[in-house]
């Protein structure tokens, strides 16, 4: 694991109270108490992946197919002249670290559902990535959550690479994996379909928030006695 030393944050984290009219607040940044169970907050950018920083195409392009009435495919700049939504919301990652108060700026969820016109049958979304094959899957709600969208750009600056430039989703109230970097590709489905860390036993929902008698906290994985690999419980933030 690396860090940005160039996001890190002094004092307190930041808070909605001073945000512009325009910015879609994620209601996790309401609560009184923003940590999930089990997470430390880190002043920090860490960066962390599974196979490495991919090399990107210079032709990058972002599919969006499945079961839509119109499969689309948009160039880096055809991207940035879509519609753009501002969202502030925390970003809490499975290996217990929590990054408070973030400005991600980019193309609403939503905005690209109804523009393919996904089929009333789709119900979960399969996001894939440049990175090996890497994909991770989301039931359908979670990925139009009023606060999740395809970004390319973090407090106000282009996504780098290690972060997931030029492209990522951000879906904040689910763990950060679910967030796919270096997105080419948003696949509507009728069936879940497993991505890459939910098959080596991370849980398929990702909660941060759900405590219960099984998930202590969070849904980090899906037998939570089991630690998948990949994972470790002794990073440093």
């Amino acid at each position: 694991m690396s860090e940005d030393h160039s996001k890190y944050q002094a004092g307190d984290a930041p808070t909605p109270s001073e945000l512009s009219a325009d910015v879609v607040i994620s209601s996790d940044t309401l609560r009184d108490n923003r940590i999930p169970p089990g997470q430390s907050r880190t002043r920090k950018w860490p960066v962390l992946d599974a196979t490495g920083t991919p090399q990107i195409p210079a032709n990058w392009q972002l599919e969006v197919f499945g079961m839509v009435s119109r499969r689309l495919t948009f160039t880096l700049d055809e991207f940035r002249e879509l519609p753009r939504v501002k969202v502030f919301a925390d970003f809490h990652c499975v290996t217990r670290w929590s990054r408070l108060g973030n400005l991600w700026e980019g193309v609403s969820t939503r905005y690209l559902f109804d523009a393919a016109g996904v089929r009333p049958e789709a119900r979960f979304v399969l996001l894939h990535g440049f990175d090996n094959g890497w994909s991770t899957n989301l039931p359908l709600e979670d990925f139009l959550a009023p606060d999740a969208l395809i970004a390319d750009l973090h407090d106000g600056e282009a996504l780098s690479a290690d972060h997931g430039g030029p492209v990522r989703a951000i879906v904040p109230l689910l763990y950060a994996w679910k967030s796919a970097k270096w997105l080419k590709a948003i696949e509507f489905s009728t069936e879940d379909q497993l991505g890459y860390w939910e098959r080596g036993g991370y849980h398929s929902h990702g909660d941060p928030w759900v405590v219960n008698d099984t998930h202590l906290d969070g849904e980090r994985f899906q037998d939570p006695s089991l630690v998948p690999p990949g994972f470790n419980d002794e990073l440093e933030w």
